[in-house]
């Protein structure tokens, strides 16, 4: 499993359509009216990559099984959720569980379709949802550290170190700045950061959803998005929900390919929402190859081979003795494994080896 997006933006931007097409589902009800998403819907997609393709043609496995993405419909905010508006509070704790948010804006006019803020304009509608996201960070940090200050004054190590992590947080939400922006050093600090369950520090994919036209290209609204993402140093793909509707009813590769090629696209926007996702939370594919299966695994960037044989099974991270370790452009270039060990180019890695995307690992172990 990759890693889980909540997929949440104001109503009527998209969201559950967008849902539906990436997950090809229909559990998410998509209707021209507020809080037509009651419960969060979950759907898991398989991430595509065409290097596992080519592993099960070299590799003559018998089966292709590609990591996953974890998507989860949430209920539509409106201004004012901090403070219980709207589906505000089961919005808030849904949006606690996620890696990543992938927040949809409206970058389209259409006048059948309402707007909850009475006009179209995507940057200010990503500003409200940050502000709600910030504000209910900042209430829960100054609830908790009153009574953790008065516990570190008598003495408290535990306490000590969390109003060190919590005073900087405060100190930076306060000043109407996302929890994100403030990066620990230390690890301890870091451990404790990650316990907060803020979510102004979660990393977000801005989802620009355009009409039909501006698919290829994008439009003025996306082009202020884009802007927008790359001054909080986040990312922006443009994607039309419409047309991953479409695509999502196709029957074949063949005839998704086509329909993408006629609207001057080369690939559907889940890709780029995968990609957009993966390069904010760091994370790299490895693969395992054999003839009952050729599988990818998802780690995060930095994973040590003992981590990664960890993904597979615990006893593998356990027991982990070696990595017989093929990097793919060598497992390509020789045709499979026997080819890449005769040219020498399987190597037997240790504990201390960082994974590199793409590696094609066996592992060793003894429990």
């Amino acid at each position: 499993m990759g890693f889980n997006c909540g997929i949440v933006g104001l109503p009527n931007v998209g969201k559950s359509t967008l849902f539906n097409a990436l997950t090809q589902t229909a559990a998410a009800q998509a209707a021209n009216y507020p809080f037509c998403t009651i419960e969060p819907n979950v759907g898991r997609v398989a991430v595509p990559d065409p290097r596992l393709d080519r592993l099960v043609v070299i590799g003559k496995s018998q089966k292709e099984i590609p990591t996953q993405l974890e998507f989860v419909d949430i209920a539509g905010l409106v201004r004012g959720a901090s403070r219980g508006e709207g589906l505000g509070n089961q919005f808030l704790a849904n949006i606690r569980e996620v890696d990543a948010i992938v927040h949809v804006l409206r970058c389209f006019e259409d006048p059948d379709v309402t707007h909850v803020e009475g006009s179209v304009d995507p940057v200010r509608d990503a500003e409200t949802i940050e502000t709600e996201l910030m504000l209910a960070d900042l209430d829960s940090l100054e609830r908790r550290i009153v009574p953790l200050e008065k516990k570190a004054k008598g003495g408290d190590k535990d306490a000590k170190l969390q109003v060190e992590v919590m005073t900087p947080l405060l100190a930076a939400l306060r000043e109407g700045k996302p929890a994100r922006g403030i990066v620990f050093d230390d690890d301890d600090h870091r451990r404790v950061a990650k316990t907060l369950g803020l979510m102004s520090v979660k990393p977000v994919v801005y989802a620009c959803n355009v009409d039909e036209a501006s698919a290829a290209t994008g439009n003025a609204f996306s082009a202020r998005v884009a802007e927008f993402a790359a001054k909080e140093g986040n990312l922006s793909v443009v994607i039309s929900a419409a047309i991953e509707s479409e695509v999502a009813q196709l029957g074949s590769d063949a005839e998704r390919t086509e329909f993408l090629e006629t609207l001057g696209l080369e690939e559907a926007g889940l890709a780029r929402v995968i990609r957009a996702g993966y390069e904010l939370l760091h994370l790299l594919t490895f693969f395992t190859v054999g003839p009952k299966e050729a599988r990818a695994w998802t780690v995060e960037k930095g994973a040590r081979a003992p981590q990664a044989a960890g993904v597979i099974h615990t006893d593998f991270e356990r027991g982990f003795i070696r990595a017989e370790t093929i990097s793919y452009a060598d497992f390509i270039a020789s045709n499979g494994e026997a080819g890449a060990k005769e040219a020498g180019k399987m190597r037997l890695e240790g504990k201390e080896y960082v994974v590199q995307d793409g590696d094609i690992f066996h592992f060793l172990f003894n429990v």
